[in-house]
């Protein structure tokens, strides 16, 4: 009878459940009718009934629990969204002062030079003007060499204006160089103050998230609650694929993944576990793989395709779906910021998704399937690894 009850418990779907009760119920009635105490069949009844509040009082406890965890996920990616971005921009400005630097590196040695050169000429112009230019002048022998004498301090002339001016140019090109310093210098201070500002958003909500997952897993903790809320997720994945294709219009130029097995880009930087088809819990198996990486790495779209999905999904966490056309599609979940949003077009390789641990896992990974026409097929057997 024990045996039973256990099965009755493990079985995935509620028509095993039905035909376990079924048999449940003739086994009742064999007992009966052997002389078993009305009793008895009484006391296995309320067994069933209080194992099934217990399980639905789980589920509830755990759905309030999910919820909360999708509140704190999400406040989670806004903190990353953010803080990646001013990391973006501590990279380009440290990249333009790089750029300062060098070209206040090169001023300063044109200076350096100019000042020897245009020394050299005020020397040469100190100098003629001690020989008396007029007596110079008056003792050439013919009018050529007049003329030659002439043309020739035209010319020097000439070219210690345009050392001159080319020396001023070079101090004003220093200024400017200087004063940008000076401007990204300060831009440079304020991001990094920004930066630990929104870091310590981040490790609080961190921190919060930690509790719920805890209290959450304590909700979880038999196998039964575990199978129904796998069941759930897949569930809700189904449905919100159905109702996102429904609300899709099919973008006529994606052509889909056919010709490209073995091909695909490697969604994320990490440890490919090749989970596809294993037992997962109880009789559900896996259908999809999950790569070990580092909170924060991009996650890559494996090939170009319209963001059919982009939200928070129970049990997925945050997860975004791309449409490749021809009825496939790729899932990443378990991200730690969405970068697209539904409706945008995105290109092979294009970072869609920064790595994570949300929808309640307890390390950095990404979760990703393939799909093609509803059907989970192995990724391992399409991307190159």
């Amino acid at each position: 009878m024990r045996l039973i009850l256990h099965t009755l418990f493990q079985a995935k779907s509620l028509a095993s459940r039905s035909s376990l009760l079924i048999m449940l119920c003739s086994v009742f009635f064999v007992f009966v009718a052997n002389g078993q105490e009305q009793s008895d069949l009484k006391s296995i009844q309320q067994q069933i009934k209080t194992k099934q509040v217990q399980i639905n009082q789980q589920l509830a406890t755990a759905k309030t629990l999910q919820d909360n965890l999708k509140v704190i996920e999400i406040q989670i990616a806004k903190a990353a969204r953010k803080l990646n971005k001013t990391q973006r921009f501590l990279d380009n400005n440290q990249q333009k002062l790089k750029i300062l630097r060098k070209q206040q590196k090169d001023y300063l040695s044109s200076l350096s030079q100019q000042k020897i050169v245009l020394a050299k000429q005020i020397r040469s112009a100190y100098m003629t003007d001690n020989y008396d230019f007029a007596k110079m002048l008056l003792n050439q022998q013919d009018a050529t060499n007049f003329e030659r004498t002439i043309t020739y301090y035209q010319y020097l002339n000439k070219a210690r204006k345009l050392q001159i001016d080319s020396f001023n140019l070079l101090v004003k090109n220093l200024q400017k160089v200087n004063a940008k310093l000076i401007n990204n210098q300060s831009e440079l201070e304020q991001l990094k103050g920004k930066q630990l500002e929104q870091q310590q958003v981040l490790k609080a909500n961190q921190t919060e998230r930690a509790g719920t997952l805890i209290a959450l897993q304590d909700a979880i903790e038999s196998e039964e609650v575990k199978i129904a809320q796998l069941q759930i997720n897949e569930k809700n994945l189904l449905e919100a694929l159905t109702q996102a294709q429904q609300l899709d219009q099919q973008d006529v130029t994606l052509s889909g993944l056919g010709t490209l097995k073995g091909r695909l880009l490697m969604p994320a930087k990490g440890n490919l576990r090749k989970m596809f088809g294993k037992f997962r819990q109880g009789q559900i198996k896996w259908k999809g793989v999950v790569i070990n990486g580092t909170p924060g790495d991009a996650v890559i779209a494996i090939h170009h395709a319209k963001v059919l999905y982009s939200d928070w999904l129970r049990g997925f966490g945050l997860v975004t779906v791309l449409d490749h056309g021809d009825g496939f599609m790729s899932l990443y979940g378990h991200n730690q910021a969405l970068l697209k949003q539904t409706g945008e077009s995105v290109q092979a390789g294009e970072a869609i998704a920064l790595l994570g641990q949300s929808g309640g896992q307890n390390r950095p990974n990404l979760y990703f399937e393939i799909r093609h026409k509803g059907k989970p097929i192995n990724p391992v057997n399409w991307l190159k690894l």
